[in-house]
């Protein structure tokens, strides 16, 4: 597994499902490559998922929210896609279902993904008003999963709705 300051992903875009391996941490700091690239693999007709959570030492709610989106994204399409959180850990899957993504995606604690060529999926850096774009983004994601998450996420939401409010 790689350090967990420095996290890689690994995607097999190629396979049936497409599949993501993370390794590290996943967090608002890499949250938005990763978006991109469900974006871009629907856009390629890719309709089926699986995240692989084995080498993930941890996640933020930035990084749920951005798998909640790319579940609610794939649930809209004819037919629906679908997205599948394979090898959860405990803690992992204490904030998965926390959150209600356990809702919007499949998730198997203890299945294996098909093994393929893998290739790096680079974290792209933003800039202050587009990660903070997506970190509103993601948490509303949350909030649209479960209502519940209002009341956790509800000064998070408050500061980055006045903080893009005033740019």
């Amino acid at each position: 597994m790689s350090d967990s300051a420095q996290p890689v992903f690994l995607v097999d875009a190629y396979a049936d499902p497409v599949v993501v391996r993370i390794e590290g941490r996943a967090s608002f700091l890499n949250s938005a490559a990763v978006k991109e690239f469900f974006t871009a693999m629907v856009g390629q007709g890719k309709t089926r998922f699986a995240v692989d959570f084995k080498a993930c030492a941890s996640m933020d709610s930035t990084f749920l929210g951005v798998l909640a989106g790319a579940a609610i994204q794939l649930r809209k399409l004819n037919p629906p896609g679908s997205l599948t959180l394979v090898r959860v850990g405990e803690r992992n899957l204490e904030l998965i279902r926390n959150l209600g993504l356990h809702r919007l995606a499949t998730v198997d604690t203890g299945g294996t993904v098909a093994e393929g060529a893998m290739n790096q999926l680079d974290a792209r850096k933003l800039g202050e008003i587009e990660n903070a774009r997506l970190v509103l983004e993601a948490h509303e994601n949350l909030v649209a999963t479960d209502p519940e998450n209002a009341t956790k996420f509800q000064d998070v939401l408050a500061f980055l709705r006045n903080q893009l409010g005033s740019r």
